[in-house]
């Protein structure tokens, strides 16, 4: 080999890595005017680095009436975020402010408006116990699901 071919080769050895490359992945769910979500549960693979999930309201009443929002808290923390929300507003997207147990949420939205909100799985423990629901006062007992990290 000529000498600036090993030169070079000893250079690209000092290096770093590249380091690995953000995945986003996409995920869509729909609420409707029966207070149901359009999946029961949702998969995000582990190489994901973030999640653009988008939520439309496939319904035609207004969010004051059937308004439904999307939020992520762990299983655990799921029926007192819930809970606490009720004493929230519309405004507030009936979640109770800066509440650290809140992973991810979308803003409450009517019939016909679609939403959409990026978090990043750092957040989140691979095989860990999450829960989405609606935290329209009323609608979490129905409108729930699993997240599944990994």
């Amino acid at each position: 080999m000529k000498r600036s071919s090993l030169l070079l080769l000893a250079l690209v050895g000092l290096l770093p890595a590249a380091p690995a490359l953000a995945r986003t992945c996409a995920v869509t769910i729909e609420s409707n005017d029966r207070m149901q979500f359009s999946l029961p549960q949702i998969r995000v693979a582990a190489d994901c680095t973030q999640v653009d999930l988008t939520l439309k309201h496939t319904g035609r009443m207004p969010a004051t009436a059937m308004g439904h929002n999307w939020v992520l808290t762990r299983t655990p923390d799921f029926q007192q975020v819930a809970t606490a929300g009720m004493r929230s507003t519309l405004a507030d997207s009936y979640l109770p402010k800066n509440d650290a147990r809140v992973i991810a949420f979308t803003p409450v939205i009517g019939g016909g408006q679609t939403t959409q909100v990026r978090f990043a799985t750092s957040k989140l423990t691979r095989g860990g116990d999450y829960t989405f629901f609606c935290s329209f006062p009323g609608h979490w007992g129905m409108m729930k699901g699993k997240l599944v990290f990994g």
